[in-house]
């Protein structure tokens, strides 16, 4: 009888273990792969892939910091990767099982060692920068031919906004980035971690909270696209995403991105291992795929978002590798700014801070 129980119960761990190496789950921001390397992947490799999307970093980091996520892959920006390293909610990565790792970039990879030193737990999936999403015929028909549409002044200063309302704006909800961009606007360090200067932000928001439509971090790019807004703070890739379907179209729409002259965010979106992943094995061969010159590629060019595999840059198409506003030159790639991950304390300073933005009280 013993036996019998040793045997069912052996069964059912080989049949669990056989369940994990054939299936992956990766867990990813929404509307950010192209959705053929999916199936590529599972044709190439035999495994299962389960792919489900995030729309903010604090609801991924809500469920990382859980633990017990599921997920084998999660793909956190980096400020958020660092406080999660820090926290240890991934694992290590063992890079004698990602070859393609050869094919990164350096540029971007002492970048984002600023979150993970030495790159020891994510690789870099798509970096980007933080800047204005404009529909130009519409907001050089309210502010005229010389409106501001290279500057912080477009959103930041009221009386643009009272005039631009009527056509829509939108922003971010993302606090770390949206108090970092106020405070660099007003001349202070926006990676400030003193109270006291982030507490500065609101007044840079309070005097135009009424001529914001909404803050959402998703919603804004088919805003943009169908001509529902004209204006929104976004992430340069969704905004390239709207100017492009609105084209597809034919809708009349003209979109087109700008970091700021005054300073853009850079980001940086990484791939890492959670500590608790069910399937790290097979996690390592989805990172190892994406890695591939030719499939980081085929991302990129369907995400319209630059990406940190050198390797992969020439199989990008024109409209993407030779576009400034998704690889800027040298020179605008200095005039941007990196933040870090504010310590708890700090944090709930700043989740009060942006509650109080965005309820306008």
């Amino acid at each position: 009888m013993t036996n019998h129980l040793l045997s069912f119960t052996a069964t059912l761990a080989l049949v669990a273990g056989m369940a994990h190496a054939d299936e992956v789950r990766v867990y990813n921001w929404s509307d950010y792969i192209d959705e053929d390397l999916l199936t590529k992947f599972e044709e190439e490799t035999g495994i299962d892939l389960i792919y489900d999307v995030f729309d903010s970093n604090e609801v991924l980091e809500t469920k990382m910091l859980a633990g017990g996520s599921g997920y084998d892959v999660v793909v956190p920006t980096g400020t958020f990767l660092q406080r999660q390293i820090m926290a240890g909610a991934f694992q290590k990565l063992d890079k004698s099982k990602l070859p393609n790792i050869d094919n990164m970039w350096d540029v971007i990879s002492d970048r984002t060692s600023k979150y993970d030193p030495g790159n020891e737990y994510a690789i870099n999936y798509m970096w980007g920068t933080t800047g204005l999403g404009v529909n130009l015929p519409k907001v050089k028909e309210i502010l005229g031919d010389d409106a501001p549409v290279t500057s912080w002044d477009l959103v930041f200063k009221p009386e643009n906004m009272e005039k631009l309302a009527d056509c829509g704006v939108m922003f971010l909800d993302a606090p770390a980035e949206m108090i970092p961009a106020a405070l660099n606007y007003i001349g202070e360090d926006p990676d400030s971690h003193d109270p006291d200067v982030i507490a500065k932000a609101e007044a840079v928001y309070m005097p135009i909270r009424d001529h914001i439509q909404k803050f959402n971090s998703s919603e804004y790019v088919n805003a943009l696209a169908n001509g529902d807004i004209c204006v929104a703070v976004g992430w340069s890739g969704d905004v390239l995403q709207a100017r492009d379907r609105a084209a597809e179209a034919g809708n009349g729409v003209e979109i087109a991105y700008y970091a700021p002259d005054e300073g853009a965010q850079m980001w940086f979106d990484e791939m890492a291992i959670p500590v608790d992943a069910p399937n790290p094995e097979a996690a390592h061969k989805f990172l190892n795929f994406i890695m591939d010159p030719q499939n980081m590629a085929a991302a990129s060019n369907y995400v319209f978002y630059a990406n940190g595999n050198l390797a992969s840059q020439k199989f990008l198409v024109e409209d993407v590798i030779g576009d400034p506003a998704i690889y800027p030159s040298a020179d605008a790639m200095e005039n941007t700014y990196t933040t870090t991950p504010y310590d708890p304390k700090v944090q709930r300073t700043v989740t009060r801070l942006w509650t109080r933005i965005k309820s306008g009280t």
